[in-house]
């Protein structure tokens, strides 16, 4: 692969950050509950992939303060998506575990979003979609760094 200059590699992060955010909003279009903002969708999502968690360990994950995240994992169990339990370990804490309702309401919303996807990755040439599959590790790399 022949050595990118540093005014390439600015200009293909632009591309990749313009075409990355403009995805994303595409994405958020395509909810099956538009009664939950983004972030509580980014919670259920956090707690779907990594289990249950203290409110302050939310919040590290979604990079909000612990009193924003206090909110939300109110509002999430005043929707029945989420419920608080005892720490195994420290009284003074809760766990947040989501709901089966959450669970069903993000599968539901996976599968809207990746048939969305799927019709738009159909419109590519076979080539286009063996570099898309090829990069998708990467990107999800970059998702969690």
């Amino acid at each position: 692969m022949p050595e990118l200059s540093p005014g390439d590699d600015a200009a293909a992060v632009n591309s990749l950050r313009t075409a990355v955010m403009r995805l994303s909003r595409r994405l958020r279009h395509q909810r099956v509950d538009e009664s939950l903002s983004p972030t509580e969708m980014s919670v259920l999502g956090t707690l779907a992939r990594c289990g249950s968690a203290t409110p302050s360990e939310l919040a590290r994950k979604e990079h909000v303060q612990p009193p924003s995240m206090t909110r939300i994992v109110a509002m999430l169990e005043a929707k029945g998506l989420v419920r608080l339990e005892p720490h195994p370990d420290d009284r003074r804490q809760k766990v947040v575990t989501q709901t089966e309702r959450a669970e069903s309401m993000l599968a539901a919303s996976r599968s809207k979003r990746n048939a969305w996807l799927a019709e738009l990755a159909g419109q590519l040439d076979d080539d286009e979609w063996a570099k898309l599959r090829e990069a998708a590790p990467v990107l999800e790399k970059l998702a969690h760094l």
